[in-house]
């Protein structure tokens, strides 16, 4: 079907109106038979249905345009009938009445007026009508423009208050990452200052402890030493064995180690102080982690809050954006919290 309506355009482009004429006749030869046999109506009906579904076909439509085009018209027999129709046109006019002719031409005239009439009748009521809808449209738009410019201002005005509110909440979170610094260098230098001072107790308690050892084994052997002496002597022996080794020891212990003694109380509490020191140190050491990792725990929170902050500008800046393009519903700002100073 297509190709034959691409030919059929080329036949008209190269014939012109009498490829149009070739095909009306070319129908008529076809449905010569049905036409002969239908009265007016049914050949009405034949030309607005039946011929149609006939030549939707391709092979049919083809078949038409190649009968179309071997259909041979008579030039001189067309213009010998043209003649004959206008002599007869002309003696047709010439026999009739000028009065019936003139009032035939009033008539059409009279009817060309009235139709005119009112075709100007109804562009005027057209014209009325598209000046109204204009109107209101124009009005329409008046309100619109208006509603746009006070949404337009009101989100300018938003725009500016948000803006002052990022700028007051970054010189907030400048000022509480300047704290935090501050407090986490101070932290560090505490937890630098307990760990040297936690090493420098472990150095004296291990000099104490080594120096104690060696008072120790001092002691042990002037004991050994004592009792090889009072093992020599008769008398002594005869007292140790009587008295037993035990008292023998406190005896001599008591005789000449007062002085130890005294050294190894002393030493003893002096360890006893550096113990408690060395606790309260430890005590000191796990506070100042506690009160670092609090301060973590608040620095995590600020920086969440911060984001948060962030997000809601960046999500209300959005909102007055698509509220000024006209895409989403005008909605009222949300307050956000300020972040939480932590001490």
């Amino acid at each position: 079907m297509i190709d034959v309506i691409i030919d059929f355009d080329s036949l008209f482009l190269f014939q012109g109106l009498n490829i149009i004429f070739h095909v009306a006749l070319a129908l008529l030869k076809t449905s010569k038979e049905d036409l002969l046999q239908a009265d007016f109506e049914g050949a009405l009906k034949f030309f607005r249905v039946q011929l149609p579904k006939r030549y939707r076909a391709e092979e049919n439509a083809r078949r038409l345009m190649e009968q179309a085009c071997n259909i041979k018209v008579p030039t001189k027999k067309l213009k010998k009938y043209e003649k004959e129709y206008q002599t007869m046109r002309e003696s047709q006019l010439q026999q009739e009445d000028p009065m019936d002719r003139y009032k035939r031409e009033n008539r059409r005239l009279q009817e060309a007026s009235m139709r005119l009439e009112q075709e100007n009748d109804d562009l005027a009521h057209e014209l009325v009508t598209s000046k109204i809808a204009l109107r209101n449209d124009l009005d329409q738009a008046e309100d619109k423009a208006d509603v746009l410019n006070k949404e337009l201002l009101l989100t300018k005005q938003r725009l500016v208050e948000t803006e002052e509110e990022k700028r007051k909440q970054e010189e907030e979170t400048a000022q509480l990452k300047e704290v935090f610094r501050k407090q986490l260098e101070k932290a560090e230098y505490e937890i630098k200052k307990t760990t040297a001072i936690i090493a420098e107790y472990k150095q004296i308690c291990s000099q104490l402890s080594t120096r104690l050892e060696k008072q120790q084994a001092a002691s042990k052997e002037e004991l050994e030493v004592v009792k090889g002496k009072m093992m020599a002597c008769k008398h002594c022996s005869d007292i140790f064995s009587k008295e037993g080794a035990l008292k023998a020891a406190a005896v001599s212990r008591e005789d000449q180690g007062i002085e130890s003694d005294d050294e190894k109380d002393s030493l003893k509490k002096q360890l006893r102080e550096m113990e408690l020191e060395l606790a309260q140190t430890k005590l000191q050491l796990v506070e100042a982690k506690c009160k670092i990792q609090e301060l973590e725990h608040q620095r995590g929170a600020l920086m969440n809050e911060i984001q948060a902050a962030k997000n809601s500008w960046f999500s209300k800046t959005l909102n007055s954006i698509k509220t000024a393009t006209g895409t989403q519903p005008l909605q009222p700002p949300q307050a956000t919290q300020p972040p939480k100073e932590s001490t």
